[in-house]
């Protein structure tokens, strides 16, 4: 099962949550046991799995990552001005695996699912895709 969720960014470097869209395609799609794998289909964004419950956490994440890759004075050469967003989208990563259990996924208590929009805003493009398998007992003959 794919489906593809659009997420808004609004500025340039942004954390953008997409967990409650994310539980509500596993809801619909009826799937009981297996894996969720969320991929973001662009070169300057990225995905992961952090703190939702203190809006601080993801303001410190980014404070951090701008710190340590400035957009301008590192001397890029890349035309577009944005090879900052691509080192960042690249330490972050662009996919993430969650388990999931009963239809839940099985993320902690204060887990979230972002999207990691580093050269926003602009809608960016998450191919979400379950794989399901049957439980199996093994008996022994």
């Amino acid at each position: 099962m794919t489906w593809t969720i659009k997420v808004r960014s609004r500025e340039r470097e942004q954390f953008v949550e997409i967990t409650d869209e994310v539980r509500q395609r596993l809801r619909e799609s009826g799937a009981r046991e297996g894996v969720c794998i969320l991929f973001v289909r662009h070169t300057t964004a990225g995905l992961t799995v952090n703190e939702n419950a203190d809006p601080d956490v993801p303001r410190d994440l980014l404070h951090a990552l701008r710190a340590l890759i400035p957009q301008h004075g590192m001397d890029f050469r890349h035309g577009e001005e944005n090879s900052d967003a691509h080192l960042k989208a690249t330490l972050v990563g662009s996919s993430v695996t969650i388990p999931f259990h009963d239809g839940e996924l099985l993320l902690g208590r204060w887990q979230g699912i972002f999207l990691c929009e580093f050269d926003g805003g602009r809608e960016r493009q998450v191919t979400m895709i379950l794989l399901t398998g049957e439980r199996r007992t093994l008996h022994e003959t």
